[in-house]
């Protein structure tokens, strides 16, 4: 059964940086969209980016768009989520997903077990 492992979160200034990297165990990813996602304290889990299986197409939350990018190298079966220009709302633990091109996090069959991502002011 194919597992998703994400690594990369930890403790930031606000304007800071961050790269989350979520790679495939047990199964490939190269053929599927991809997503992430976030909760933060006391939220609901909310979306935040996915790339189809191509890479050409990405679609962002409004929240994040223009602060973080996500990419894939589908021959390390890997996705990643570029943060730039990072704030305290910005405060979750990140979570990546695999199965689909959605914005909607059950639409997606698997998961990972999340990073967390601190935004300190």
């Amino acid at each position: 059964q194919m597992q998703l492992v994400e690594s990369g979160g930890g403790l930031v200034q606000t304007g800071g940086s961050l790269t989350l990297s979520c790679v495939a165990s047990g199964g490939s990813i190269s053929n599927t969209g991809l997503g992430w996602f976030r909760q933060g304290p006391g939220k609901d889990r909310e979306f935040v980016a996915t790339i189809n299986r191509s890479g050409f197409s990405t679609h962002y939350a409004d929240s994040v768009k223009g602060r973080f990018t996500i990419s894939r190298d589908s021959a390390k079966d890997t996705v990643f989520l570029q943060m730039n220009d990072l704030k305290p709302v910005d405060t979750a633990v990140y979570y990546c997903a695999a199965g689909t091109y959605s914005t909607v996090a059950r639409a997606y069959n698997t998961w990972g077990q999340g990073t967390q991502v601190t935004v300190s002011s």
